[in-house]
């Protein structure tokens, strides 16, 4: 049985608040815990957008599906690589506006091993 993947509690422009991880700006959460998401550990911009590294961590802690968020204003984009890399894993991924993309989070996280990366601005 894979642990609960932390829920978010508020949402707004530039801020997240996770129950038992704090507040912050952007997030990686997976089963049983998360961090802060710092873009710059792996290079990623809005443009090309989330790349397969970005997505690791969360298939390393157990994540089965995915949520991907795009940013309140949509601007973050996914690269085809990334889709490619969870495909081929079989995982279950939704690539959503924040606000929309942390509302299915919180559906799935009782239930399934979700893991998700939220940006909380554009």
């Amino acid at each position: 049985m894979n642990p609960q993947s932390p829920l978010v509690d508020r949402i707004s422009w530039g801020r997240m608040e996770v129950a038992g991880l704090g507040s912050g700006k952007d997030f990686k959460l997976w089963p049983g815990g998360g961090r802060p998401w710092d873009w710059s550990e792996t290079g990623t911009h809005h443009h090309p957008g989330i790349q397969p590294a970005d997505v690791e961590e969360l298939l390393d802690h157990g994540a089965r599906i995915i949520v991907l968020s795009r940013g309140m204003l949509k601007m973050l984009e996914t690269m085809p690589a990334t889709r490619s890399l969870l495909e081929r894993a079989g995982i279950q991924t939704h690539i959503e506006e924040t606000k929309a993309a942390v509302a299915l989070y919180n559906r799935l996280a009782a239930p399934h091993p979700v893991g998700g990366l939220f940006h909380s601005t554009c």
